[in-house]
């Protein structure tokens, strides 16, 4: 039997590939960026490789309805907004209220140092409040009720 944590991780990755989907459906130049095009945005940027892993995709209104490659990419970077998806199950008729998710320092570090090139885009799947919400660093901060640090350490 997996343990507890991989069987989350698991359903989390899943729920991810699901607001993936949502938001490039919406046909509004939201696409997912592989390995190679982060690599490249943040040459683009002149930002730290460790930021990698900070953002899951890129929204450019222009290329709606496009696709996205890095050409394009190094084409529109001046309008390029770096997107770090947050996404849930839950029923959140006033999404982002209520919205629980974990976020790391970097994440929060990235989008401080992009200010209004960086949103937070919290996606509700809830088939009976569907939507995404976004949200600069700044407009986040001013609405948190609670935070609390966890420690995650590899052995």
């Amino acid at each position: 039997m997996p343990d507890k944590s991989f069987t989350i991780t698991r359903k989390n990755n899943a729920t991810e590939k699901e607001g993936i989907r949502y938001m490039e459906s919406l046909g509004q130049g939201y696409f997912f960026v592989n390995n190679d095009e982060r690599k490249r945005i943040l040459e683009l940027l002149d930002q730290p490789k460790n930021f990698s892993r900070s953002f899951d995709m890129v929204h450019i209104p222009r290329l709606a309805g496009a696709g996205l490659s890095i050409e394009t990419i190094e084409t529109h970077i001046d309008e390029v907004t770096l997107i770090e998806l947050k996404c849930t199950r839950a029923f959140l008729p006033s999404n982002p209220k209520g919205f629980f998710f974990g976020a790391t320092q970097n994440e929060f570090d990235f989008g401080e140092r992009l200010a209004d090139k960086f949103r937070f885009c919290f996606v509700c799947l809830n088939p009976e409040s569907r939507s995404h919400a976004l949200l600069s660093v700044l407009e986040l901060e001013q609405i948190i009720r609670t935070r609390r640090i966890q420690y995650q350490i590899n052995l």
